[in-house]
């Protein structure tokens, strides 16, 4: 069986954790494993092969990702996603490049499983349906009525209808009758008849996905083309196939679930002190309770508060209500209006050969802490609106300006004028360190002209 993992979140939902550039899948939230990893682990044992669905971004934190699990015998593919189309684009492209006969297990990224003995039971009942000829989805028993998800109403594995997202009247009688299911957006089935289904009821996205696929680089990566992807229309796999088959099933599945679509819900995973409050050595608590604390760097001091949500990280503070915690997605709204790099970066950027951290930007200058791994290099680029002056704080750093190449070892520096063709690279075998200090009238990230670069970013 194969594992389709979709990792097209964003998780604006958690901002300022989660992050176009870091969405929460990726975020080590729980003793340092990531959602994403999570995810692999949790389905290891049915999934010789996966197929992660991702934008070019996220590639290279899911390829670090799996590394670092050090897996063995599982085949791990990529198919990348210049610009998303939902769901039902997503796994139709997955599909085309498996065998009809493959089961699929289509999983998203980011969502939490605890009960993991009963998710393997429900697994094996999908499995069977799905090599039956069915298409199969997950409906997660209810524990509360939440207006937040959709329903599947059942009779049996027989599905009858799904529901939209209730208010809390319907949703408090969807909880009484016993036979409706939240929506989890895990499915099971064969890739052949998914496709047949799509084809069947939505023949606009199976004909755009198969020509995008066809037209696609294929090498160890599948890399969708940017027009052919914008031309194949945007729906979710429920609207485009699941609620017009006659081929679906439903498996109920007790098994501890929950998307972690807000604060209120990662409010639940953490663990709490005598008073409610969040378990964080970086909280003094005073005559405070029910508090969820997120904060990794300086300390939260609360006196008299109780019911907040307090998100601190290095650049942005959020303070919220519990219970509203929905509403987040407003503030990010209103900081995309500001023209913001919040909601996109956060002050430390993963890159495919390292990281860099911003540590001060101010008018006219911006300095950053990078660190370059082991045989790794930045692309050859230039800049038209800044000049660059590097110091090496440690490892020794191979560097290009020009047609020039130096050596430049701990404590020495180099400068980089504007326009000159340049390249940063790491020969050694452990970390170069730097500081870069970046002079001039424009410091946006992109201001950067690759000219070659190992990562395909041109």
């Amino acid at each position: 069986m194969t594992n389709i993992i979709l990792c097209g979140g964003n998780g604006t939902r958690l901002w300022p954790i989660s992050r176009t550039l870091m969405p929460k899948q990726f975020v080590k939230l729980f003793d340092d494993e990531s959602l994403f990893q999570l995810t692999i682990k949790r389905n290891i044992n049915f999934c010789d092969k996966q197929i992660i669905v991702s934008n070019a971004e996220q590639y290279f934190l899911a390829k670090d990702q799996i590394e670092e699990l050090d897996i063995k015998d599982i085949q791990s593919s990529f198919l990348l996603e210049p610009v998303g189309r939902n769901t039902a684009p997503a796994i139709a492209l997955a599909c085309f490049s498996l065998d009809s006969d493959e089961v699929v297990l289509v999983s998203s990224s980011d969502h939490m499983i605890k009960n993991q003995t009963n998710y393997e039971n429900v697994l094996s009942q999908a499995q069977e349906f799905a090599t039956s000829g069915y298409l199969v989805t997950f409906g997660i028993t209810p524990t509360y009525p939440e207006i937040g998800y959709g329903y599947i109403e059942a009779d049996g594995s027989d599905v009858k209808a799904f529901h939209e997202k209730p208010d809390l009247k319907t949703a408090q009688k969807y909880l009484s009758m016993g036979n409706f299911f939240w929506n989890s957006g895990i499915f099971c089935f064969k890739a052949g008849v998914f496709l047949e289904e799509l084809q069947r009821y939505s023949p606009d996205i199976y004909e755009a996905s198969k020509r995008a696929y066809e037209s696609a680089k294929k090498d160890d990566i599948i890399r969708i083309e940017y027009d052919d992807m914008q031309n194949i229309p945007e729906d979710s796999i429920d609207y485009a196939v699941m609620e017009k088959t006659s081929k679906v099933k439903v498996v109920s599945a007790d098994i501890d679930w929950s998307d972690l679509g807000s604060f209120d819900a990662l409010d639940a995973e953490f663990a709490k002190d005598e008073n409610g409050n969040t378990l964080n050595d970086k909280l003094i608590a005073v005559n405070s309770q029910n508090n969820f604390i997120y904060a990794k760097d300086r300390v939260v001091a609360l006196v008299n508060i109780d019911d907040l949500i307090v998100v601190d990280t290095p650049d942005a503070l959020l303070i919220s209500k519990k219970g509203d915690s929905q509403k987040i997605k407003d503030i990010v709204k209103e900081l995309k209006v500001r023209d913001s790099d919040l909601p996109h970066t956060h002050l430390t950027v993963h890159r495919p050969w390292g990281r860099y951290t911003i540590l001060e930007d101010k008018k006219g200058y911006k300095i950053k802490k990078i660190i370059v791994h082991p045989s790794k290099r930045l692309s050859l680029q230039k800049h038209f609106h800044r000049s660059e002056h590097w110091v090496v704080v440690s490892g020794i750093a191979l560097v290009t300006i020009g047609k020039e190449e130096s050596l430049v070892k701990e404590n020495e520096s180099i400068y980089i004028p504007i326009g000159e063709e340049h390249r940063l690279e790491n020969p050694g075998k452990v970390d170069v360190v730097l500081i870069e200090a970046q002079v001039g009238d424009y410091l946006g990230e992109d201001d950067i002209v690759r000219i070659e670069d190992d990562f395909e970013r041109l």
